[in-house]
């Protein structure tokens, strides 16, 4: 089973993620930001991830550290759970639609961090969540998770649909790059021989 557990304990913030890349999408949170929660969710149902994020953070000053350090915590988690990735099918993509809104996501578990984030949200905040955050969150995730990830809102004029779709098929596109290719069993998906 591709799982692991990571506990993460600054001055800011304390966070602990349990993550299986073999699960069935069940989710359990306890952050103290409820959009983020949401957000969350979606990467775990449509990921098929099962997913459990405990965060106690600095909130009284804002969610920045949280969030990061949620962002943070599970890239170390997935690259943990990843393993050596003999067998994976490494890339995924996804375009997905909520109502007016579109966005594509595609990445590559190359073992290199990168992103691309190409989100022009309509406005600042969704409720009292700041919405710059959800790329702080990526930044995290791709640092320690070691993918590239390209991600693009196509189009949205309601920044909760723009951000809920750039998280669904975030969560798609992760299912993809992680199944394992009965044709690649034991192979290395790199001519380098290691990613």
């Amino acid at each position: 089973m591709r799982s692991a557990q990571i506990s993460r304990n600054t001055l800011e913030t304390k966070i602990k993620v349990s993550l299986n890349l073999d699960g069935s999408g069940q989710a359990k949170f306890d952050t103290g930001l409820p959009f983020l929660e949401h957000m969350l969710d979606q990467v775990a149902r449509h990921g098929m991830v099962d997913l459990d994020i405990m965060a106690k953070g600095d909130l009284h000053i804002d969610a920045h550290h949280t969030v990061e350090d949620i962002g943070i915590t599970l890239g170390q988690a997935f690259n943990q759970a990843v393993g050596d990735k003999k067998g994976l099918r490494r890339y995924g993509h996804a375009y997905v639609p909520l109502d007016e809104a579109l966005s594509r996501v595609v990445l590559d578990i190359s073992g290199r961090p990168g992103l691309t984030f190409n989100v022009d949200f309509v406005r600042s905040s969704v409720g009292e969540f700041d919405i710059d955050l959800v790329h702080e969150f990526f930044q995290g995730f791709v640092n320690h998770a070691l993918v590239t990830l390209h991600i693009d809102n196509l189009a949205g004029d309601n920044a909760h649909h723009q951000a809920e779709t750039v998280f669904k098929a975030f969560g798609r596109a992760l299912r993809m790059a992680l199944e394992i290719d009965p044709r690649m069993a034991g192979i290395m998906p790199s001519t380098k021989g290691s990613l």
